[in-house]
């Protein structure tokens, strides 16, 4: 019953998010800094913050993008919609199964997939870019292309991540940031190092992506 309930969940969940993006309209700008890796076979990392997923799912469908997707149990909620978006999903976390889902990552990465992080998840605090999250990058030597996510108006829930929800007829405008690479040997002061300035690095496109949606 259990997995029916989940089934369910996904099937009501997809309608809901494509009547709902039938009346946006979105801009993307940044493109280039994932397309070039793209034309060249080498898969990326994109990163973006939990709580702005939403427009990602329906704006990247159908393009096989593998996420890794908390094995908390509302993670099967969001498993079970984000696939029928045309999405692969790895289970596990930095926090929990995150051994799990590193090997899984990296299978996907071996397989060509571009992959998808949400380097604040699964519980926070938001805005918080986690050293944990550069693990596969660190691993595999792909580029990170942090991703901004911003609508011109929209519902925020009341949730750890404010998860947004844009309102209809909404802009919602997509940026692309520069790639990062993260070296093999790259030391554990480094990697925090870095995880801050890419943090910094998503806020600030975050802010450029939502100046932009109320031009």
């Amino acid at each position: 019953m259990s997995d029916l309930k989940f089934e369910a969940a996904g099937v009501v969940g997809m309608g809901i998010v494509s009547a709902l993006f039938a009346t946006t309209r979105c801009t993307r700008f940044g493109q280039e800094n994932y397309l070039q890796y793209r034309r060249a076979g080498t898969p990326v990392i994109f990163v973006f913050w939990h709580g702005l997923m939403l427009p990602l799912v329906h704006y990247h469908r159908g393009e096989g993008v593998v996420v890794l997707v908390s094995e908390h149990a509302d993670g099967e909620y969001i498993t079970q919609v984000i696939q029928r978006h045309g999405f692969g999903t790895v289970r596990g976390s930095s926090t929990r199964g995150g051994t799990k889902g590193l090997k899984g990552l990296i299978r996907a990465v071996r397989g060509g997939r571009d992959l998808g992080l949400t380097p604040d998840g699964p519980r926070g605090p938001a805005g918080d870019f986690k050293p944990g999250a550069l693990a596969v990058a660190q691993t595999t030597g792909l580029p990170v292309v942090p991703v901004a996510v911003a609508s011109s108006s929209g519902w925020r829930f009341r949730s750890w991540d404010s998860f947004l929800v844009p309102r209809p007829f909404a802009r919602i405008v997509l940026g692309y940031g520069e790639p990062e690479w993260v070296p093999r040997d790259t030391p554990r002061d480094a990697l925090e190092a870095l995880a801050l300035r890419l943090g910094q690095r998503l806020d600030a496109l975050t802010a450029e992506a939502a100046a932009a949606a109320q031009a």
